[in-house]
Parts: structure tokens; C-alpha cells; sequence
């Protein structure tokens, strides 16, 4: 409780700070930048263990349906943007909205980002942005387009995308970016019910080139309510590098511990590591390749209630065209294979699961007041 009060007092340092900075900064006085953006992704799977429903695996969010046409997301988003002040609000539909914020009621599905930021010194090199921000966990996003593959690693669709809260945000020069975040919960909007505890997470980016990005996130709280509630310390890790102008790797790791029980001191854990390498082929085609193995032996993250949980590998190839930035047809296969039955079929369980996916994805960006 003394670390959330301590928090909260140095919010309220820094809005003072930022209140006597605004009353000599005459910057506050221009107008901001309004921008309107959108995305959508049309996608087809075929799951090739012809699963009884459309819906293929409850372990992940994005093109999770089979023998179907569907929209996984679209969205729209309006932008304010200025050297003092900064808010985003994004409404989104599609399948991963429907699957990837179930938990959350109502009109709160539809909420992709919605979130205000405010500059806290002189030289804008502090922010404390508050709302439905984008998860500092990862780098993978649910707009594909911005992703080498066209579906998520198994890291990725298992941690969160969006967190709600509070972010401090430091850039102390354009090589470093260190990140504090108080928020409601392991992606969540609305607090659990009968959680009473605030979860924290930290962010230390690091670029020494602009070919080079090294990330290290965490997660601490719960995801329980009070009455069973149960610590979670969360690593994520990740390293991106652009080795020649055709050529970019990702590497990444997520490992994870929980409470067995409320106040125990037996941990059990989860781990993930991926590799994505993806080459450039001529103006307009591209191709990525992804090797990829998650263990959650207990099913903190992944409950498959198995003998011995979910310890799953898995590899992808796909393909993309894009004749210009703003559009992109991609075509995927993957298969993943498991040691326990957890793949549905038409009449079974099965420890293997191929699919071939495809998509085609576009955005826009325009100023609405050039």
C-alpha cells in the first residue's frame, strides 16, 4: 500500500511540475494536429482438423476461425497530436474484438485505444499518458500489417495487448526509453471484480542504431480476486535487427511465475521463446519464416488439463504482396504440434494442427487539418 501512495504522490509532483512548466511555455498556445486513421483485415483459415464449430482454438484471438470469411479487425481512430499534449480514440469490431475482450462488458469491447497524454517538463522528453493505452509487453500488435507474420506467435496471443491505467514515460535522449505503468489488471479494462490491488509494469527500450532495438517489459500483480489471489511476475523480452536492407530478425523470450495458491511460496512458471526472419523480395513481395515453442506445464495461461499441460511447438512460412504501403495480401501455413491431445477435431482430440491462412489488410492515415 505504501508503493501505490508513493506513486500517486509523484503523480501529482509531476502535473505540479507540469502546471508551473505550462505558465511559461508558450508552446501550450498552438494548435494541435488532428488525424483520422483506419484498418481492416479480412482473413479466410482453413484448419485442416475440420474442427465441429468455426471457432479453431481458445488460446488464440486473431484469425481464429475456420472455413469461414470474416473480418478479424477494423477499426477507427482519431488522433490528436501536439508538443505538449497527445490523445488517441480508436472503436474497433471484428472477431479478435469479440474474442480478445469476452471479459469485458458491453460497449467496452468496442474500445481499441482511448487514452490522453500530457508533456510534464520543458524539453517533452517526460510523459504521463492515462487511459486504454497499447501494451508496452511485446512486438507484435493486432494490426497485422505491422507484424512480419500474418497470425501472432503463441507469446503474443498469451500476454496482453492493451492495458488500462496510468504510463510514465522518459526519453532521456533518442537511443533510451524507460516507462512506468500503474494499471488495472493482466488486460483488462474493467477491474476484476473483487481485486483490490493495482498491477505495475516497467519498459526499458533501448536503440543504438536505427537498425537495432532491444526491449526489456514486465508485469507485476494478479489476476485474481483478493479472497484467492495469486502474485504474478511476468519478463518479456525481445530484440529486433535489420542485419541487411533485404533481411530483418525477431527474437524473443517470455517467462513468467505465479502463486500455486494465495500466499505460497511454490511457484510454477511459463515460458516462451520465438525466432521470425523475414526477407525482402524485389519492390513488392516479402516472405517470413517462424520457429516457436510455448510451456505451460500447470496452465496458468493455457489450461488444457492434460497430463502434461501445454508444451506446444510450432513453425509458420508465409508470403505477402503489397503493391504499395497501404495494402497487403498475405498467405500463411502453420503447424503446430503439441505433447498432449489439445487440437479439436470433427470426433477427437488430436496433438497436431496445420492451417493455411489468408488476408488481405488495408489502412490509411489523413491530417484533418493540414
Amino acid at each position: 500500500m505504501k508503493q501505490i501512495w508513493r506513486f500517486h504522490i509523484l503523480v501529482a509532483l509531476l502535473f505540479y511540475n507540469s502546471s508551473i512548466s505550462a505558465q511559461v511555455d508558450s508552446t501550450w498556445q498552438q494548435k494541435p494536429q488532428l488525424g483520422i486513421s483506419g484498418f481492416a483485415d479480412i482473413f479466410y483459415v482453413y484448419d485442416s482438423n475440420e474442427t465441429q464449430g468455426t471457432e479453431r482454438q481458445p488460446f488464440l484471438f486473431n484469425h481464429n476461425r475456420h472455413n469461414e470469411f470474416n473480418l478479424n479487425l477494423g477499426l477507427v481512430k482519431l488522433e490528436v497530436g501536439h508538443s505538449k499534449y497527445r490523445a488517441n480514440f480508436a472503436l474497433q469490431t471484428g472477431t479478435y474484438a469479440n474474442d480478445n475482450y469476452a471479459a469485458e462488458p458491453g460497449v467496452l469491447k468496442n474500445i481499441f485505444e482511448a487514452n490522453i497524454g500530457i508533456s510534464l517538463n520543458m524539453k517533452n522528453n517526460l510523459w504521463i499518458d492515462a487511459g486504454v493505452l497499447p501494451s508496452h509487453i511485446g512486438f507484435e500488435s493486432a494490426i497485422s500489417m505491422d507484424n512480419m507474420t500474418l497470425t501472432r506467435s503463441l507469446l503474443a496471443e498469451n500476454s496482453p495487448y492493451f492495458l488500462t491505467g496510468a504510463k510514465l514515460t522518459f526519453n532521456p535522449n533518442d537511443k533510451w526509453e524507460i516507462a512506468a505503468l500503474i494499471v488495472n489488471g493482466w488486460q483488462r479494462i474493467q477491474r476484476l471484480e473483487g481485486n483490490s490491488l493495482p498491477s505495475f509494469g516497467t519498459q526499458v527500450n533501448y536503440s543504438p542504431t536505427d537498425k537495432v532495438i532491444l526491449n526489456w517489459s514486465t508485469f507485476i500483480g494478479t489476476d485474481d480476486p483478493d479472497t484467492t489471489r495469486r502474485m504474478r511476475y511476468f519478463n518479456n523480452f525481445y530484440g529486433q535487427f535489420q542485419l541487411t536492407e533485404k533481411f530483418g530478425l525477431i527474437a524473443g523470450f517470455d517467462i513468467g511465475t505465479q502463486q500455486r495458491t494465495k500466499n505460497s511460496t511454490v511457484y510454477d512458471f511459463w515460458l516462451s521463446p520465438v525466432i521470425i526472419g523475414q526477407y525482402t523480395i524485389g519492390n513488392n513481395w516479402r516472405t517470413a519464416i517462424r520457429a516457436e515453442y510455448y510451456q505451460d506445464k500447470t496452465g496458468i495461461i493455457i489450461p488444457t488439463e492434460t497430463m502434461n499441460g501445454f508444451q506446444t511447438t510450432g513453425v509458420s512460412l508465409n508470403i505477402d504482396y503489397a503493391p504499395n504501403h497501404n495494402i497487403v495480401c498475405r498467405l500463411e501455413g502453420r503447424w503446430l504440434n503439441s505433447q498432449d491431445d489439445i487440437f479439436e477435431t470433427k470426433s477427437n482430440m488430436t496433438n497436431n494442427n496445420f492451417i493455411i491462412g489468408t488476408s488481405i489488410a488495408i489502412k490509411f492515415a489523413e491530417s484533418v487539418n493540414k
